[in-house]
């Protein structure tokens, strides 16, 4: 994973860079993802997959949090956890993240006054804490295609009342190629590549057809898949 002493500054200037952000990942996981009707379920795993992973390239420091894991909500997504490199969550009980103080510290301790923020359901476990967060001096970008909620309406309410109280809305693809910005700047171009083909559809498609079919490159090759081996459920 690059490191920030060796990856190339990016310019701020109001944008977000790898180097002043901090991404806040908030209950993901089984029970809240059930009950989002809004987007498709499938595209908020691979959207918030996606956005962990550049995390990971650019070096940005990242608060995953879980709520009521085991009395209501489940684990956390095992694919997330591989994304992020196995880390262990900041368990709560309060649906808001900012009424607790370990979350709170964790951001505070990143040093950062800018959150991307992603979570499950966006009126409640991203919507609470923004607003917070924003009256407390922080300023929030909340990646919407990695949020859901148990209605559009409530999705739709949510994302007003965020951006009235000065949020701003973005995607997972647009975070990271805010954070790559140049593709002059290698250090990162073949990671962020990876994850374009990866996981965004057309636009990884056409990376691979032009690599292919106009630059003469060879194909990708991704791991072979292998089959898990059986195991006991007993």
């Amino acid at each position: 994973m690059p490191q920030p002493s060796v990856r190339a500054k990016r310019s701020e200037k109001g944008l977000l860079t790898p180097d002043n952000c901090v991404l806040a990942m908030i209950d993901l996981q089984p029970q809240m993802l059930f009950g989002v009707a809004n987007f498709d379920r499938q595209a908020i795993i691979n959207n918030n997959v996606a956005v962990a992973k550049a995390a990971r390239v650019f070096g940005v420091p990242v608060v995953l949090s879980t709520v009521e894991t085991k009395g209501f909500s489940g684990n956390t997504w095992p694919q997330m956890l591989a994304a992020l490199g196995n880390p262990t969550p900041i368990e709560r009980t309060s649906m808001n993240s900012w009424d607790d103080k370990n979350f709170v510290a964790a951001v505070q301790k990143t040093g950062k006054k800018k959150i991307v923020l992603t979570g499950l359901w966006t009126e409640t476990c991203v919507a609470l804490p923004t607003v917070q967060a924003i009256h407390d001096g922080y300023e929030v970008y909340v990646v919407e295609d990695c949020c859901g909620d148990v209605s559009q309406l409530a999705h739709d309410n949510a994302m007003k009342r965020v951006i009235q109280a000065g949020a701003k809305p973005v995607t997972a693809l647009s975070v990271m190629l805010e954070w790559q910005r140049d593709w002059a700047e290698k250090d990162t171009y073949d990671a962020v590549m990876d994850i374009v083909k990866t996981h965004f559809g057309a636009y990884g498609m056409g990376v691979e057809y032009a690599y292919t079919m106009v630059h003469g490159a060879a194909a990708t090759k991704f791991p072979e898949y292998v089959v898990p081996a059986a195991t006991s459920h007993k």
